[in-house]
């Protein structure tokens, strides 16, 4: 038998003749003999479970399969597994040597968010690890996706969750480099709402839309996750005539007539304006808050 020959395979997307297609490609060991390759492709089916698609016997040191919607579509993980054996027998032949799985579709980098509700604006990248295909006309050279989220176990009318920077983009056509095919790039920042309600959960999703092949038109991309980490709140009063306690706890009053400042945020554009009035005391001049203005 043949001992193992470091095939090394690799599966790497490619178009061929304007259709998807893998391509899974080994080295070429050296030998005495000439060799022949068997190729076979799978996908995985369920969890722990892969499903095979296509067998091939080939002289070349690479082989094909095309995503056609049917047996192979976007949203697949796939592998190839080589065995080299010599051209007389099928009796000597090498250890089978797997690929890593390639995952076919789009992706969200990072694959997931923890985020708090601090204003910060996080980058998401959106690819496509396959190519995308001209079907005729160089404007269709794009894939354009639709954004949404979804906030889980709210049921309470109220702001969202998380805020994104754009409600679609388009992922234009381009080399394919390092597992990314087309990419597009946007922000997220958690909202911040002012309440205790806990840590939360949202999703992202990313839906193709206008789209007339199969292969996209019958794809629905995995949601991306985006948990919400709840920051602690602070509090400040102004009540009565007025008494006012600070967000550290100092206390004072403030019986002046005027619009006063009564917050200021140092680390964003917020800011909190009231306007005292006389109010009628009797023993002494009173004012009471009679207005209040945020920006």
């Amino acid at each position: 038998k043949l001992t193992s020959l470091a095939l090394q395979p690799v599966i790497t997307p490619e178009l061929v003749q304007g259709r998807v297609h893998l391509k899974c490609t080994f080295s070429r060991p050296s030998s005495k003999v000439p060799l022949q390759y068997m190729v076979v492709w799978s996908r995985l089916f369920t969890p722990g479970k892969k499903e095979q698609i296509q067998r091939d016997t080939t002289l070349q040191s690479f082989s094909y399969v095309e995503m056609n919607s049917v047996n192979l579509k976007l949203g697949d993980t796939v592998f190839c597994i080589v065995t080299a054996f010599t051209r007389d027998t099928l009796e000597q032949q090498s250890l089978p040597e797997e690929s890593k799985g390639f995952y076919a579709g789009i992706k969200f980098l990072p694959e997931s968010l923890q985020i708090a509700e601090d204003g910060k604006e996080h980058v998401l990248t959106i690819l496509s690890t396959v190519p995308i295909a001209c079907p005729g006309h160089i404007d269709s050279c794009k894939i354009t996706l639709q954004l949404s989220t979804e906030d889980l176990g709210n049921q309470l009318l109220g702001p969202p969750n998380i805020a994104l920077s754009a409600c679609q983009v388009d992922l234009l056509q381009a080399p394919c480099l390092e597992s990314s095919c087309a990419a597009a790039a946007l922000t997220v920042t958690a909202v911040t709402d002012f309440a205790q309600d806990g840590n939360r959960i949202s999703h992202i999703r990313a839906e193709p839309v206008g789209w007339r092949d199969l292969l996209w038109r019958a794809y629905t991309p995995k949601d991306m996750k985006v948990t919400v980490r709840d920051l602690p709140t602070g509090n400040c009063y102004s009540f009565t005539d007025p008494h006012i306690i600070t967000f550290d706890g100092w206390r004072y009053d403030n019986y002046k007539i005027g619009t006063f400042l009564l917050c200021r945020s140092m680390s964003r554009a917020f800011e909190v304006h009231v306007r005292q009035w006389d109010c009628g005391g009797h023993r002494s001049a009173t004012a009471c808050n009679c207005g209040v203005a945020a920006r």
